[in-house]
């Protein structure tokens, strides 16, 4: 796995990459991945049409790419026309797509777009990429709209109770203080996941599990990346760094 920013990942399965959320590439690891021509399949996600979660630059791997698929919202954009549209797929909420290779279901969004459950079929392997879902409660916002979030959130957890996956990528973010961490905290506690990688806090330090933070005999092994470039890897349920 190969942090980009934000909430942009690089993951390779065997001959089998995946990317994710990938607005901008810093270090540059797509371009060479698909420069050294070293895979069977490349797809690649987009959550949603925000800013930071789809940039059409993504469309110059068009030639390698099997599949681009994409949260609903990102067809009413601009940007989504220059894609081949042959080779796009939007995901409603609630939907499945697959091909030989790959099966992809989709979930809500306490924001917009969707979430992604990927099963890499030939290697049992099973990704969740939640894209902005989150329990979104803010500092300074009045009670009634914190009810509200805490409600949405609370109301998609229940689709997902029990959900099973090998990694998770959830967002931890730095700008709700000292609710960083809640969603994922309720998330972890309500899924079975084998390991925890954090995204979506640029500019914020590293975070790493307080004590409490997993149920008792539910701790799972977390990577908080926050260099583009920086790698890791899931292996038999362990991160190794």
């Amino acid at each position: 796995m190969t942090y980009l920013l934000n909430s942009g990942f690089l993951v390779r399965v065997g001959r089998v990459l995946l990317v994710f959320d990938d607005y901008k590439d810093p270090s540059h690891a797509v371009d060479e991945a698909v420069a050294a021509d070293d895979f069977d399949q490349l797809y690649v996600f987009a959550s949603h049409a925000h800013f930071d979660h789809f940039d059409p630059h993504i469309g110059l791997y068009a030639d390698a790419v099997n599949q681009y698929i994409f949260g609903y919202d990102i067809r009413h954009t601009k940007r989504v026309r220059a894609f081949p549209q042959d080779k796009v797929q939007f995901l409603d909420t609630y939907s499945h797509w697959e091909d030989e290779d790959l099966s992809v279901e989709s979930f809500d969004s306490t924001d917009t777009g969707v979430s992604f459950l990927v099963t890499l079929k030939q290697q049992g392997v099973r990704i969740f990429h939640a894209g902005d879902f989150n329990w979104w409660d803010w500092d300074g916002e009045d009670r009634e709209t914190r009810k509200l979030a805490e409600n949405a959130f609370r109301k998609q957890m229940k689709k997902l109770q029990g959900l099973q996956a090998d990694v998770a990528f959830f967002p931890v973010d730095g700008r709700l203080g000292e609710q960083l961490d809640k969603g994922a905290k309720e998330f972890c506690a309500e899924t079975d996941i084998g390991a925890l990688v954090t995204m979506h806090s640029v500019g914020y330090p590293a975070w790493q599990p307080p004590a409490g933070f997993f149920r008792p005999g539910h701790e799972v092994p977390v990577w908080s990346p926050r260099e583009p470039g920086e790698k890791n890897v899931l292996r038999d349920g362990r991160l190794l760094k």
